[in-house]
């Protein structure tokens, strides 16, 4: 089908529709947006807003990408870059629900979920895959890993490694072995995956140096173990602890 846009929705000049777009009663599109094939905006969604920043220059150049495939629904809000010739980035093939928001100079992967009023805050990066509940909450500058599932009502204020689960205030509370399956990847890799992320949760001392250790040790062949591992020695934040008995609540 050709794009369609609904006549009370507003698509300022300068935006860029794919083809095959749908934009919906009352929605808003600014001119700060580019949106792939195939995005579909539904009622009184508002993307590439400014930036919820005091200090913001509207005059200042930056704007909103969202890949093709992706679908935003009922209330949702995606707001520009706070930076110079920067974008707010939301990847191919997501589903935004109602009322969810994503907040300046965030990047979203692709098949990337977000329940009903899951919130970003700025800078946050969510990886491929990831799933967030309803009403969790991101912190600034935290980075989701690749196919992390983020429990309903969570607050996330520590970066989250690939391949978890997260509940509560950064508890990690498990390896995502049921997501890896559905998404196709062989036993021996997620057997592998499951050894690492038990000697790097299990191990008493610092998370981070416990990581580069294994990594460098060389004990893991799969990509996907090596990129678990290399998570750990990036980022500006904590990194999200499993709370056991007996384990040490180290960074």
């Amino acid at each position: 089908m050709a794009t369609n846009i609904h006549p009370t929705a507003i698509v300022e000049p300068g935006a860029q529709l794919g083809v095959d777009c749908e934009i919906m009663a009352y929605a808003v599109v600014t001119k700060f947006c580019a949106l792939g094939d195939r995005v579909i905006v539904h009622p009184f969604a508002v993307v590439g807003g400014d930036p919820q920043y005091l200090k913001f220059d509207r005059a200042t150049a930056t704007g909103v990408r969202i890949g093709a495939g992706t679908v935003i629904r009922e209330q949702v809000t995606i707001n520009r870059s706070a930076n110079e010739g920067k974008f707010t980035t939301v990847g191919e093939n997501c589903f935004l629900m109602a009322a969810s928001h994503v907040a300046h100079d965030c990047e979203v992967g692709h098949d990337v979920v977000f329940a009903n009023a899951a919130l970003l805050a700025g800078h946050v990066s969510v990886g491929d895959h990831t799933f967030l509940g309803g009403g969790a909450a991101v912190h600034q500058f935290c980075r989701l890993g690749e196919g992390v599932m983020v429990a309903g009502h969570a607050a996330i204020t520590r970066d989250v490694p690939h391949f978890t689960m997260v509940a509560e205030r950064d508890d990690v509370i498990g390896f995502n072995g049921v997501g890896l399956k559905r998404r196709g990847f062989s036993r021996a890799v997620i057997a592998e995956l499951k050894v690492a992320f038990h000697d790097v949760y299990f191990t008493p001392g610092n998370i981070r140096d416990v990581a580069i250790a294994l990594q460098v040790g060389g004990k893991f062949s799969s990509a996907e173990a090596r990129r678990f591992l290399e998570f750990f020695a990036g980022g500006k934040r904590g990194i999200a602890r499993a709370r056991r008995a007996g384990l040490p609540a180290e960074d």
